[in-house]
C-alpha cells in the first residue's frame, strides 16, 4: 500500500493514510450539552502532539429524530473514534452526515472513523481541492508530531459540497449550511440548527486561542461583520468554549482590526516584511498560542495588504 500511495500521489488521498497503530485513544472524551440535541466536545487549547492525539479543536454532533449529523471530527483517527464512541453512548441513531467546517487537519482528520457508517461527508465547495493540494503535507506533519498516535489517520474527501447554502433534515431538525467567501480559509462553512438556534462557526470564531489567518484578513473581518447579523442564541467556536452570541466574536474582531491597522501602518512607514513581523505586536497576554501564530498572521496580512 505504501508504494501504491507514493505512485498515485495526491489522487489517492481518499484511500491512502498513515499506518494503523495500537496507540491509545484520547482519554476523558467529555461532552457538553448546551441545547437540546446539541453535544459539543472541547478540544485542548494546544498544538497537536502524541499526548493529546491531535484533540485540539472542537467537535460535536446534532441529534434529530431520524439520524445524527457530526460537526468536525478532530485531529486524528483516534479522536474520530472517540467521538463516534461518545455518539453511541448518547443515541443508537445512524450518523447520516459528517460536516467539516473547513479543511484544516485538526477538524477533519477524524473523518475516517465514520466511513463505515455510510455517512455523507459535507464541506465547502473548495474543500476537496484544498485537501488534495495540502493533504500530503498535513499527513506528514501529523506523523511527525504524533508518532504512532497518528495511526489510521487518512484524508477522507467530501462526497457532497456546498456552493452557497444547503439544508439537511435530520428528522424534526433542519440544519442550514452556509459557505463563506475566503476568510479564515478559502473553504469556511457554518452550520445553523434552526430548532435551537445554535450556530457552529468552525474557525470563523476563536475563543481564547489566538485567531489564525490562513485565507484573507479583510475577508475574515467581513465575515465577522455578517455573522453578527445572524439571529443565533448558542454559538460554538472552532476553538474555545461556547459563549454569548455575538459576544463570542468581540475579542477576535478586536485582534483582527488591530492586526490590520498595525500592518497597514508598518507598510505605510516603509517597513519590510521582516521588520513588520518583528515589530507588529498584539495583546500577547490575552491569547493562548500567541507565539505560535501571531507572526504568521502578520506575514499573511502584510502579503495581502502590501498592494491594496
Amino acid at each position: 500500500m505504501k508504494g501504491r500511495c507514493a505512485v498515485a500521489g495526491v489522487l489517492a488521498l481518499a484511500t491512502c493514510g498513515l499506518l494503523p497503530s495500537d496507540a491509545a485513544e484520547p482519554t476523558a472524551y467529555a461532552l457538553e450539552n448546551p441545547a437540546p440535541g446539541i453535544y459539543v466536545h472541547y478540544g485542548r487549547q494546544a498544538l497537536a502532539n502524541r499526548a493529546n492525539a491531535g484533540d485540539i479543536a472542537n467537535a460535536g454532533f446534532i441529534v434529530g429524530t431520524r439520524c445524527v449529523a457530526v460537526v468536525d471530527t478532530g485531529g486524528s483517527y483516534a479522536t474520530g473514534r472517540a467521538l463516534r464512541a461518545a455518539i453511541r453512548g448518547i443515541t443508537p441513531l445512524p450518523v447520516c452526515y459528517v460536516i467539516n467546517t473547513h479543511m484544516h487537519p485538526d477538524h477533519v482528520f477524524g473523518n475516517a472513523a465514520f466511513v463505515d457508517d455510510g455517512a455523507e461527508f459535507v464541506a465547502h465547495a473548495r474543500a476537496p481541492e484544498a485537501l488534495r493540494r495540502r493533504g500530503p503535507h498535513y499527513l506528514a506533519a501529523l506523523a511527525r508530531d504524533l508518532g504512532d498516535a497518528a495511526g489510521g489517520t487518512r484524508i477522507v474527501l467530501p462526497t457532497r459540497t456546498v456552493e452557497e447554502s444547503a439544508s439537511l433534515d435530520l428528522g424534526a431538525r433542519v440544519l442550514t449550511l452556509r459557505s463563506w467567501p475566503t476568510a479564515h480559509t478559502d473553504a469556511d462553512l457554518t452550520v445553523f440548527d434552526e430548532a435551537t438556534r445554535t450556530l457552529w462557526l468552525g474557525d470563523l470564531a476563536f475563543a481564547g486561542h489566538v485567531p489564525v489567518v490562513d485565507g484573507n484578513l479583510r475577508g475574515f473581518l467581513a465575515a465577522v461583520a455578517k455573522l453578527r447579523t445572524m439571529a443565533a442564541e448558542v454559538a460554538v467556536p472552532g476553538h474555545g468554549r461556547a459563549a454569548r452570541w455575538p459576544a463570542v466574536l468581540d475579542a477576535e474582531e478586536a485582534y483582527l482590526l488591530r492586526l490590520q491597522a498595525d500592518v497597514r501602518a508598518a507598510i505605510k512607514s516603509g517597513r519590510t516584511l521582516a521588520q513588520a513581523v518583528a515589530s507588529v505586536r498584539g495583546d500577547r497576554a490575552a491569547w493562548l498560542l500567541y507565539d505560535d501564530f501571531h507572526k504568521r498572521n502578520v506575514s499573511a496580512a502584510y502579503a495581502e495588504l502590501e498592494w491594496e
